[in-house]
C-alpha cells in the first residue's frame, strides 16, 4: 500500500467554467491541481457517481488515470444505492464506475451515505456481501461505508458488520458536539469498534471558511500565516485513528493552501484547541442555515428547486452579511430563471430524508421565499 499523507482530494467540488451557457468541470485547471497534489506526495482521491452530475469520475480519468501510473495513486468510489433500483444492478453499476474512472480495480469502495433507512436497503440488496465478493476477486482492495445518521445507528451497523474496515464520517469542529450530526459520538463509536475513520466535510462545505471576523482575528492572533480553513482541516486530522481528511478543492489557491500545512502535518496544541472552542461559540451565534452544498437534496426534488443555491444567498444576506437584501433578491431571481422557486415546494420531504445535515429544509425554503419573493 502507498504511504499516504493525511490530505485527500475530494472530487465533489471541482473547478468550473461556463461552456455554451452551462457550468462544466474545468479539466485543464483540474489537471494542474492534480499535478501539484501529486508532486507534493499526496495520493488519495475520492469520488462518487453522483458528483458533478456524473462527470466527477470522468474528470478523474482525464486528470489522473490517463496521466499517471496506477501504482502512484489511490482512488475511492462509492456504491450509491440511492441510484440503484434492484440488487442485480449493483454489478453493472460498479463496472460502469471502473469504466468512467479508467481503472480495473478500486483501492477503497464505500457503501454510500448509510443511515437507518439506507442500511435496510443495503441489507435487502445484500450490499455488504456484494462488496466483500469484489474484495475477494481483487476488484476492491478495502471496503467500508460513508455514514450520515446517529451514533446509535452507527453502533448497530458496525456491530452487525464486523468485517468493515473503514467508516467515512462528517467530522468538524462546529459539528463535534452537535446533537443532530453527532460528530463526536459517531467518532467515539468508531473508536469503540476499532474502525479506521476517513473524514468528510472538515470545513462543512466552506462554512468554516466564511466565518465571522471575530474568529478570523482570533486565529490570526495565534498564527498570522495560516488560513482559516487550515484550522478546520487540522482539527479533523488531529484525532486518533484518522486515516484521511478529504477536502473538496475548487481552485488552485485552495489546493496550494491545503498542501502547504498538510505536507508536514502537526496536530493542534492546547492553545489551538482552546481557540477552536472559542470559535465554535462565536460561529454558532451567527449560523442561519447550516447547508454544506452537497446537493443530495436536488436530485430527487420534483419541483427542481435549487435548494443549496437559495440557502447560499439566504446565508449571505442573513449570516455572512456579504449582500444587502436588494442584491440578494437579484441573485435569487437569477437562480429562479432556470429552477423552481422556494415557494414551489410541495413539502414532500424527499430532501429532508436524504440531507446529511438533518436540516428542516421545508421550513428554511419558506423563510427564503418570504425573504426574496415577497
Amino acid at each position: 500500500m502507498l504511504f499516504m499523507k493525511k490530505l485527500g482530494f475530494g472530487l465533489m467540488r471541482l473547478p468550473q467554467i461556463t461552456v455554451d451557457g452551462e457550468s462544466v468541470i474545468d479539466i485543464e485547471t483540474t489537471k494542474k491541481m492534480v499535478d501539484t497534489f501529486m508532486e507534493k506526495g499526496f495520493t488519495y482521491f475520492d469520488t462518487a457517481a453522483c458528483y458533478h452530475n456524473g462527470f466527477s469520475e470522468t474528470a478523474f480519468k482525464e486528470a489522473v488515470s490517463k496521466r499517471y501510473p496506477r501504482s502512484s495513486y489511490t482512488i475511492t468510489d462509492k456504491l450509491s444505492l440511492f441510484m440503484i433500483n434492484k440488487a442485480e444492478d449493483m454489478q453493472d453499476f460498479f463496472n460502469s464506475e471502473l469504466e468512467r474512472l479508467g481503472v480495473d480495480y478500486l483501492d477503497y469502495y464505500l457503501i454510500h451515505a448509510l443511515g437507518a433507512d439506507s442500511y435496510r436497503k443495503a441489507l435487502d440488496f445484500k450490499a455488504f456481501e456484494f462488496v466483500k465478493k469484489l474484495k475477494e476477486e481483487g476488484k476492491v482492495k478495502h471496503f467500508g461505508f460513508s455514514f450520515h445518521d446517529s451514533a446509535e445507528v452507527l453502533d448497530k451497523i458496525l456491530t452487525e458488520q464486523p468485517e468493515v474496515e473503514y467508516v467515512q464520517l462528517q467530522l468538524n469542529y462546529i459539528d463535534w458536539d452537535d446533537e443532530s450530526v453527532q460528530s463526536r459520538k459517531c467518532y467515539d463509536v468508531a473508536m469503540k469498534h476499532g474502525t479506521t475513520v476517513i473524514v468528510m466535510e472538515p470545513v462543512k462545505g466552506g462554512s468554516l471558511v466564511n466565518v465571522p471576523q471575530k474568529v478570523i482575528d482570533l486565529y490570526k492572533s495565534i498564527h498570522p500565516e495560516l488560513s482559516v480553513a487550515s484550522w478546520a482541516v487540522r482539527f479533523a486530522a488531529s484525532h486518533n485513528n484518522i486515516m484521511m481528511v478529504l477536502s473538496g478543492m475548487s481552485n488552485e489557491e485552495q489546493l496550494n493552501d491545503n498542501v502547504s500545512y498538510m505536507d508536514n502535518f502537526k496536530p493542534l496544541d492546547d492553545e489551538e484547541n482552546k481557540a477552536i472552542k472559542q470559535a465554535v461559540t462565536i460561529i454558532k451565534e451567527s449560523i442561519t442555515v447550516a447547508c454544506t452544498g452537497c446537493r443530495y437534496c436536488v436530485e430527487g426534488c420534483p419541483k427542481n428547486i435549487a435548494i443549496p443555491d437559495y440557502f447560499t444567498v439566504y446565508n449571505k444576506v442573513e449570516r455572512i452579511n456579504g449582500l444587502n437584501e436588494e442584491k440578494g433578491v437579484e441573485e435569487y431571481n437569477e437562480i429562479a430563471k432556470t429552477n423552481g422557486k422556494a415557494s414551489d415546494c410541495i413539502s414532500c420531504g424527499k430532501c429532508e430524508n436524504i440531507c446529511p445535515q438533518h436540516l428542516k429544509i421545508r421550513d428554511y425554503l419558506k423563510d427564503a421565499a418570504n425573504k426574496f419573493e415577497s
